[in-house]
């Protein structure tokens, strides 16, 4: 257990490294490829962000262990929207203004509705997994769309000022692109055979080891590019981060896993507790985000009761598992 332990905390502390240089040098090499800041943004930097989910429960599902995958991708929904954007919001409150991730919002909630509706059957099969998947590349498709027209969107303006963070010479981009993906699939590597052995030692099941340490583990890109943003005044990329995760996390993360190793048998408690919990979530940031009647932005105190969500989920979990 020891051995497993530590080669979760490397593992855990790889992959955050090894994301952000994978995310330093695709968007610089995205840079000097003449894309524009939004594109680079909504989309190189997004799908960066979420290469850990990705890779995690890609490597979990291709070790026979389906659940974990999907357990990383429900619980990274959950720890994006409570803990990231609640730590997020009480650091400093965040204004939403921009209108590509007011289209996402809503986007997200038929995403997360239609993801239920594919899991309510309980079971997760190859046709739903290409199903997420086809919606994955229609929001790939949507992203490039928006990313190309919408150029005097608060947004654009934000990752224009992002993307000269990512400046350097074109094979050190390259380099650090290369480096980055090699390490980001080791470390997922060791965080994954870490979980597995950690599971059985504790005598838990890989949900829950997925739907908290590797959740955890795998959101804090996320994390880190949230706090810096809202520190920076930059409202739309911290949440637009959240956003284009969760829409990540769901048609790709789920899909590619599900293509891999389909799941035969998904229980009730799983549908109702965990994925119940990132809809509630999801309904709650819309909320959030729209003010209904009012200027859209999540204030400290709704970060508040967005954290407390983090810690009652989370406990809830910790006591169902003493009390097994």
């Amino acid at each position: 257990m020891l051995l497993a332990s530590i080669a979760i905390l490397c593992g855990l502390v790889l992959l955050v490294w090894s994301a952000d240089k994978f995310v330093d040098g695709a968007a610089a090499t995205a840079n000097h490829a003449g894309l524009p800041p939004l594109l680079i943004g909504m989309v190189i930097v997004g799908f960066g962000t979420s290469a850990p989910e990705m890779v995690v429960s890609a490597m979990a599902a291709s070790d026979g262990n389906p659940e974990l995958a999907l357990g990383n991708a429900l619980g990274s929904n959950i720890v994006n929207i409570s803990l990231i954007l609640g730590i997020t919001a009480l650091i400093a409150p965040i204004a939403v203004q921009s209108s590509i991730v007011k289209k996402e919002l809503p986007l997200l909630l038929a995403v997360v509705l239609f993801c239920g509706v594919l899991l309510y059957d309980g079971n997760l099969s190859y046709l739903d997994a290409l199903l997420l998947l086809a919606g994955f590349v229609l929001f790939l498709a949507g992203s490039i769309y928006s990313g190309m027209r919408n150029v005097a969107d608060p947004l654009s303006t934000e990752f224009a000022q992002e993307t000269q963070s990512y400046a350097m010479p074109l094979r050190s981009a390259v380099l650090w692109l290369v480096i980055g993906l090699v390490v980001l699939i080791a470390s997922s590597r060791m965080l994954v055979w870490g979980a597995v052995e950690i599971a059985a030692a504790l005598g838990v099941s890989d949900l829950i080891i997925g739907l908290t340490i590797v959740a955890l583990g795998t959101s804090l890109p996320e994390l880190a590019a949230s706090i810096i943003a809202a520190k920076k005044g930059e409202h739309d990329i911290a949440i637009g981060n959240v956003v284009g995760s969760n829409l990540f996390n769901i048609l790709a993360v789920i899909g590619i896993a599900g293509v891999i190793a389909p799941i035969p048998e998904i229980s009730a408690e799983i549908f109702f507790r965990d994925y119940g919990a990132m809809l509630v979530l999801t309904l709650l940031l819309l909320a959030m985000a729209f003010g209904f009647g009012r200027q859209g932005r999540i204030s400290r105190v709704e970060g508040g009761v967005l954290l407390a969500c983090y810690i009652a989920y989370n406990g809830y979990l910790v006591t169902n598992v003493v009390g097994a």
